[in-house]
């Protein structure tokens, strides 16, 4: 972990991701791609490119999930879909770990990865189990695998890390266009 905090220890950075949401219950799998954008500390934007485009983003207090193409916003209050390291946004503080989760190193057969499997301290939150694959040669976080009490599996690859970046606040906040339709989300 001390390796990890170092590596995010500066002001932001840029990366690739794939993601793949499993529902076990319904047999369902979508999956996505497109940009992250992370700056310390509690700030993301998440540019979906496929399957459609859509942007997440938070300035640690409020969310907004932007969809072009369905002229439509929601809102709401960012710690409730983000705090204490839900919703990989652990990578805009990453202390935030060892704050909330119990760490423990995973046997693995992988020489390229370290295997962390982090269980929340408090069960706040839907989340059983994060599993970290942490490089060995770079300590970048390469892979989030989240599980809830459903059995539903969230995997977010991340790759093509640009460290170190200088961004901009304005990335964070979100100005509504006129005419588009305002959800506020349930808190």
């Amino acid at each position: 972990m001390d390796k990890v905090e170092k590596r995010y220890e500066g002001q932001g950075f840029i990366a690739r991701f794939d993601q793949k949401a499993t529902l076990k219950a319904m047999e369902l799998t979508d999956t996505a791609f497109g940009k992250v954008f992370i700056k310390r500390p509690g700030m993301m934007r998440w540019e979906y490119e496929v399957p459609e485009k859509q942007i997440i983003i938070t300035d640690s207090k409020t969310l907004w999930m932007y969809r072009p193409e369905d002229n439509q916003v929601m809102t709401g209050n960012a710690p409730t879909y983000f705090g204490d390291g839900k919703g990989a946004s652990f990578l805009s503080d990453i202390k935030v770990i060892r704050k909330n989760f119990i760490v423990t190193l995973e046997k693995n057969s992988n020489p390229d990865y370290h295997i962390l499997k982090l269980v929340p301290k408090e069960k706040k939150y839907d989340i059983d189990a994060i599993y970290l694959s942490i490089s060995k040669t770079t300590s970048d976080v390469a892979r989030i695998v989240t599980y809830n009490s459903y059995g539903d599996e969230t995997l977010i690859e991340l790759s093509k890390f640009q460290f170190n970046q200088n961004l901009d606040d304005a990335m964070f906040s979100f100005t509504i266009p006129e005419g588009t339709d305002i959800l506020q989300l349930e808190e």
